[in-house]
This record gives structure tokens, sequence and C-alpha cells, in this order.
């Protein structure tokens, strides 16, 4: 197995461990966007956005470690796929 394929495994672990979180835990999805749309009035510079992963580790049972360095893919997708909601919801008004 190449290296490319390892990684792309891993990261795929890692998605079906958070999905797997979110179909346990419903109100994590709602929580972090509440979280996201309160801090994403600040703009989306590096540290809101670590702002933001420490607030969601801080009050539901996802962890994203403190330091963006150490953010794994799935962290990563997962803190822009809630910026690009919230944008796509204030685009709508």
């Amino acid at each position: 197995m190449s290296a490319s394929e390892i990684q792309k495994t891993r990261i795929i672990n890692e998605l079906r461990g958070f999905i797997r979180k979110l179909l346990q835990d419903p109100n994590i999805l709602e929580q972090s966007l509440v979280i996201a749309r309160q801090q994403l009035t600040e703009g989306s510079s590096p540290a809101v956005m670590a702002q933001i992963a420490n607030e969601i580790s801080n009050t539901t049972s996802v962890h994203i470690p403190e330091d963006p360095a150490e953010h794994s893919e799935a962290d990563k997708l997962f803190l822009e796929l809630l910026k690009e909601v919230v944008q796509e919801e204030q685009a709508l008004y």
C-alpha cells in the first residue's frame, strides 16, 4: 500500500468516526453551528477558526486540538464546512 493510500485510509477512518459521533449525538451539529455563527461575525481568520474549534471542544464530545497545526484532515474539513454553511446562510439575508 502506498503512502497516499495509507493517508486516504486514515482520513476516511477519521471521517467515519466523526460521522458516527454526529449520528450518536445530533446536538453536536446544532451546537457547532451556533458557535460558528457567533464567532464568524468577527471574520474567518485562523485565530477565529481556532477559537471555534476550542469552543466546540469545550462544549461537545468532539475534540479538536487547540493548536491549528495539530488539526487532522477531518478537523480541517469540519471547520471549513461549518464556515461555508454559515457564509451561505448569511448570503441569503
